[in-house]
């Protein structure tokens, strides 16, 4: 595919007439061109032009491609040797969380799966037209904390200063540009990116290293034309190891088929109720995102109409099936974790109590072969099928299908790969593995064997199945090999923990609690595994809303979140599943104490549950395991202390304190009633203190203490006041980095004032105070609370200015 609109050297980019620049970014835009496209495009060519001239060597792209999150990138400048990843705001006065926010996650997605970007070094760039010039920390930009915040007049002094400061080897721009792009999607962006017209090629891997989604997609489409050509009845089964792309398989052959022929009415089935929540969800806001962007009104409700259709619950097709003997309308169905199917003893209790249907006596698998079966012609069956993944009561597992089909529906064809009968996550009757050989076709390809969920490292499914079978010695083997790629560290406090992942988290990367439903007592801790989530809110929603994963307050369990991924996990590990005298014990907690379990089948249920949940990271993971209390004879320590030693003696490493700089939660205070106006001090020279006016910060303990808002206001006055604070000080103290380290604010404590500003901004006092001639506004973002205290902060600076 063509990864730019437009790239070209910028010493032809300077000269080129605006025009044609602009004709050709029009010629490769797909959709209507609106007059807002075209002016910000203009805008980005005119600065673009003036603050390139003084950099003839280079490359130049407009619109540059970023398939996993089926996007692109304003502008790529390649200079050098470096590669600047540049988001414009044309017009804006200001740098948007938003904007530093995107073009972060277009750079970490060029770092972490754009081959050539790897080894050389990117920097994020926000180049808001009219904003005010912002002194930037380099460190936190080269981190990927925040990125380089520049305006229409100095963006080519920043690019300047980078490469003048940074040494590296002088990249090849069309080499850099063609280099192999390997993405890794999560489910929900690779949802989007197929729904918008995506396909699988574009947002899977290519490498030589894995069995890819390519592949499979393939072989299946393969068996679908041949049983459309030669009216026969086929069943596929797609395997592969957790994170492997099943779904991703699923929802691109349904979203293929449903295109190629609508005639085929594809569908993609889930029994997975918070899967099937989260994508019909995430399809509807992007559609609705998307139309209005190109200036067309859609409504949510049409958006989701469509979406519906395209995704729907495995249990509502079955009971629209239950009403009829007719054939469905759908030739083509995607059934993801068939593995979850219920047997014949749970669906005909289910269709006896909640359906009334007394003499109900089939298997779910074999029902829903039964009503495919109806069509007289052709159909195909896709089952995407998760081994050891069965985490609940009454689900059948491979064995069911296969048994249907040979009890019943065996002149059907059978598609399946050999690994199947080679592993006894899928099958364990051997005389099932038998008849399979004997009845059905091995393809290689319907195999997905390298996990992509976790594109840091494709042998953390294998670490897992290690650990969860008390494989010590290939365990130990299994960590040294994954530690660097993909972090995994334990600790004994949860606050540790999630400092832990507050400070991994870059751009819009998304953080959450999960943990094991069977984990009760966990709930001293405040982690309730009872109180459902709106899966919804918890995958899809942003930083500053409290229902989201990001606020680290709610706990997703196995039944939350199988099938999904989010990058970086705190598993909260509970009592029902723990290690002691070199065994793992199974445990239940009903009324007011833990009970045994004993039954094999409850046993391999819990210790999926917990397969599931350590695989759920992409990038990496925190395990918090409790102390656990003598005081409560429902968390002894021996719950806890054996599985904690087993995890820290495979050589996971221990966290025992905070390794980052707490991340206050930013909340909105828009609603905030004014604080009072500071009025303008009188600038003197004197740099004497008179004792009469110093503040007494020893006694702040006392009656007289201030609170921290007064005391910020008066001490700030009076150092202003005295002609106190240097240039040096105003330098650093309306840098965020400084204010960040020295006061634990999370913005800067002075901002310069501008001449549109109102006498009101938010997060800052009131009023425009005058420092040396010049105006600010003064932070009003002060806490003093036992869990965020920013008054020591605070004193030990004055103390230090005032040399008191």
């Amino acid at each position: 595919m063509q990864r730019a609109y437009y790239s070209n050297t910028i010493q032809n980019f300077l000269v080129e007439d605006n025009s044609k620049i602009l004709g050709e970014l029009a010629l490769q835009h797909t959709h209507a061109l609106e007059d807002l496209q075209r002016n910000a495009w203009m805008g980005q060519i005119k600065v673009l032009k003036n603050q390139l001239i003084a950099f003839p060597e280079g490359q130049v792209y407009f619109e540059f491609a970023i398939p996993r999150m089926g996007k692109r990138v304003d502008v790529i400048v390649v200079i050098k040797h470096i590669v600047f990843v540049i988001e414009f705001k044309v017009g804006d006065a200001s740098y948007g969380n938003h904007a530093i926010e995107q073009v972060i996650d277009y750079t970490l997605d060029l770092k972490n799966f754009h081959e050539g970007s790897h080894n050389i070094q990117l920097i994020p760039v926000v180049v808001s037209t009219h904003a005010e010039s912002f002194v930037n920390n380099q460190e936190d930009i080269e981190n990927y904390y925040t990125a380089a915040k520049t305006n229409s007049s100095n963006l080519g002094d920043y690019i300047k200063n980078v490469i003048n400061h940074t040494q590296g080897e002088i990249i090849n721009p069309l080499q850099w540009e063609r280099s192999i792009y390997k993405p890794t999607p999560t489910i929900v962006e690779a949802a989007q990116a197929l729904y918008k017209g995506h396909n699988v090629q574009e947002i899977s891997r290519s490498d030589a290293g894995a069995i890819n989604l390519s592949k499979t997609a393939a072989c299946l489409n393969r068996v679908i034309e041949d049983a459309k050509r030669n009216h026969k009845k086929t069943i596929c089964f797609v395997t592969g190891v957790p994170g492997a792309g099943k779904t991703l398989a699923g929802l691109n052959i349904a979203n293929e088929r449903m295109k190629s022929d609508e005639d085929e009415h594809a569908v993609f089935l889930s029994g997975n109720g918070p899967l099937v929540t989260v994508l019909r969800e995430a399809l509807t806001r992007d559609e609705v995102k998307t139309s209005r962007q190109n200036g067309e009104v859609l409504t949510k409700k049409q958006a989701a109409i469509k979406a519906n259709a395209f995704i729907q619950n495995i249990h509502h097709f079955r009971d629209d099936n239950l009403k009829t003997d007719k054939a469905p309308i759908e030739k083509v169905v995607v059934f993801d974790e068939a593995q979850r199917a219920w047997t014949n003893e749970k669906a005909s209790s289910f269709m006896k109590v909640k359906k009334g249907i007394a003499d109900f006596n089939m298997s779910e698998p074999e029902f829903l072969i039964d009503v495919m079966n109806r069509h007289e012609d052709w159909c195909t069956i896709v089952c995407l099928i998760g081994g050891g993944q069965e985490i609940n009561t009454g689900e059948a597992g491979l064995e069911a299908w296969i048994q249907a089909l040979k009890d019943r529906y065996a002149d059907w064809d059978i598609h399946f790969s050999d690994l199947i009968i080679e592993n006894n996550n899928y099958l364990k009757l051997s005389e099932t593995k038998e008849w399979l050989s004997k009845h059905a076709f091995k393809e290689k390809d319907l195999h997905l064997a390298v996990s992509v969920r976790s594109f840091r490292s494709e042998q953390l499914s294998n670490f897992v199945h290690s650990v969860l079978d008390l494989r010590i010695d290939l365990a130990k083997e299994l960590y040294q090999q994954i530690k660097n790629a993909f972090p995994i560290v334990i600790t004994r406090d949860l606050e540790v923990a999630k400092n832990w992942l507050r400070g991994k988290s870059k751009g819009s990367e998304r953080i959450g609690l999960v943990g094991s439903s069977g984990a009760r007592r966990l709930r001293p801790l405040g982690l309730d595994v009872k109180n459902e989530i709106d899966p919804a809110n918890w995958f899809l929603d942003g930083k500053d809303d409290v229902r989201s994963s990001y606020f680290l307050e709610v706990v997703a369990t196995e039944f939350d979140i199988q099938g999904l991924e989010i990058d970086w996990v705190c598993l909260t590990w509970g009592a029902d599943f723990y290690l002691g005298n070199n065994q793992w014990n199974y445990q239940k907690f009903k009324g007011a104490k833990w009970q045994n379990v004993n039954q094999e089948l409850a046993m391999s249920y819990l210790k999926n549950a917990y397969r599931v949940l350590l695989t759920r990271a992409r990038q990496g993971m925190v395990i918090f395991i409790p102390e656990g209390s003598e005081l409560d004879h429902t968390r002894p320590k021996t719950f806890y202390d054996g599985t904690y030693s087993y995890l820290t003696g495979l050589g996971i490493p221990e966290l025992k304190a905070k390794m980052f700089e707490d991340r206050k939660i930013n909340i909105a205070r828009d609603q905030e009633k004014p604080k009072p106006k500071i009025n303008r001090p009188i600038v003197t020279s004197k740099r004497t203190i008179p004792n009469q006016i110093k503040l007494n910060l020893s006694n702040s303990e006392g009656k007289e203490r201030l609170k921290i808002g007064k005391l910020v206001r008066t001490s700030m006055s009076y150092l202003i006041k005295n002609d106190l604070l240097t240039e040096n000080d105003l330098y650093l103290l309306q840098q965020e980095s400084y204010s960040k380290q020295t006061f634990h604010l999370q913005f800067p404590l002075l901002r310069k004032a501008l001449s549109t500003d109102p006498d009101n901004i938010l997060r800052y006092w009131k009023g425009k105070v005058e420092i040396k001639g010049r105006l600010f506004f003064i932070c009003s973002e002060w806490y003093e609370q036992p869990n965020n205290n920013d008054r020591p902060y605070f004193e030990a600076w004055y103390r230090n200015k005032t040399k008191v």
